[in-house]
């Protein structure tokens, strides 16, 4: 799979986890390509992600999870609308949808999925990030210092 952030002109490279997170990665791989605006997290540190519709009318549910995910990591995060609060939710132009889909990539080390509202917030590892993670990184943290607005990050399938 590869995954790119469009405006910066840089993308990586990611092996899907296919023993480790079957359900997850038959779910989005069936669904690419998948992309969105383009957030960096405030609280988990070290990540970039972008919010879709879902895609899947069967719940994933948790495989290969994590609170603590390293870098290269790609995560999935099946969110139900109960889970964001109203502010989080109109910020980012999601607030009619019954829930959604959260792809993120982690780029550094000392991330930890801890939300002050609701707790731990596990997600499903379900690909790592096999070439490319330098210049993704470096992209990554100009999405932190720079803003993210106007940029877009994209999931599609490798040479596709």
């Amino acid at each position: 799979m590869t995954i790119t952030l469009e405006r910066r002109g840089v993308s990586c490279v990611a092996e899907l986890l296919e023993k480790d997170a079957p359900r997850t990665c038959e779910a989005v791989w069936e669904s690419l390509p998948l992309g969105g605006e383009a957030y960096h997290a405030k609280y988990a540190r070290n990540e970039v992600y972008t919010m879709v519709e879902r895609f899947t009318d069967e719940a994933v549910g948790q495989e290969n999870p994590t609170v603590t995910p390293i870098p290269g990591d790609v995560v999935f995060f099946d969110f139900h609308g109960g889970m964001l609060d109203r502010g989080f939710k109109e910020e980012k132009n999601i607030h009619e949808l019954p829930g959604v889909i959260d792809l993120a990539i982690f780029y550094g080390r000392n991330n930890l999925l801890l939300n002050g509202d609701v707790g731990w917030v596990p997600g499903n590892v379900y690909a790592t990030i096999v070439e490319g993670l330098d210049r993704m990184a470096e992209a990554c943290n100009d999405v932190w210092r720079s803003g993210g607005v106007g940029e877009r990050l994209v999931y599609a399938r490798h040479g596709g």
